[in-house]
């Protein structure tokens, strides 16, 4: 493996990270400019959703569930099993699993599929397609229509 590769994959790894850490702390404008501008966004409620301004309506809708007297007092993203393809020095692919909790436990779980972009010497996400395969039975996830999925 050639010394770029190494650096690419790095450096993808801090990206998936950070999304969780931002999104978790609810800093909206760090984890939005992890995307590429033209990235697309599906968390399996019918919707693709093109372009940073409309993926940021998937966070400030779970941001405001959250808030809602019902909602958990927090929400942490945890991943593993990230398995990364470097296509080439511009393009990669990824995909890894993802636990949430709350202060109630594990409220839900799935998969990540991602593509991600070389813009201006910077890893982006190109898209993110997110995959809830369970809930907890009576969770928050459970209990939301678009099923929770970021």
């Amino acid at each position: 493996m050639e010394a770029w590769e190494l650096d690419a994959r790095e450096q993808i790894r801090d990206l998936v990270a950070a999304y969780n850490a931002h999104g978790d702390r609810g800093r909206f404008d760090e984890l939005l400019a992890l995307f590429a501008n033209s990235a697309s966004m599906d968390i399996g409620d019918g919707v693709t959703y093109e372009g940073v301004d409309a993926i940021r309506s998937i966070f400030t809708n779970t941001r405001d569930a959250v808030v809602d007297a019902d909602g958990p007092k927090f929400l942490q993203h945890h991943i593993s099993g990230l398995l990364l393809t470097v296509t080439d020095r511009e393009h990669a692919t990824g995909h890894a699993y993802f636990t949430v909790m709350t202060d109630r436990g594990i409220d839900h779980w799935g998969r990540y599929q991602d593509v991600y972009w070389l813009v201006n010497d910077t890893w982006r996400f190109g898209s993110r397609r997110v995959r809830t395969d369970g809930r907890t039975p009576g969770g928050w996830a459970d209990q939301r229509v678009d099923g929770g999925g970021t």
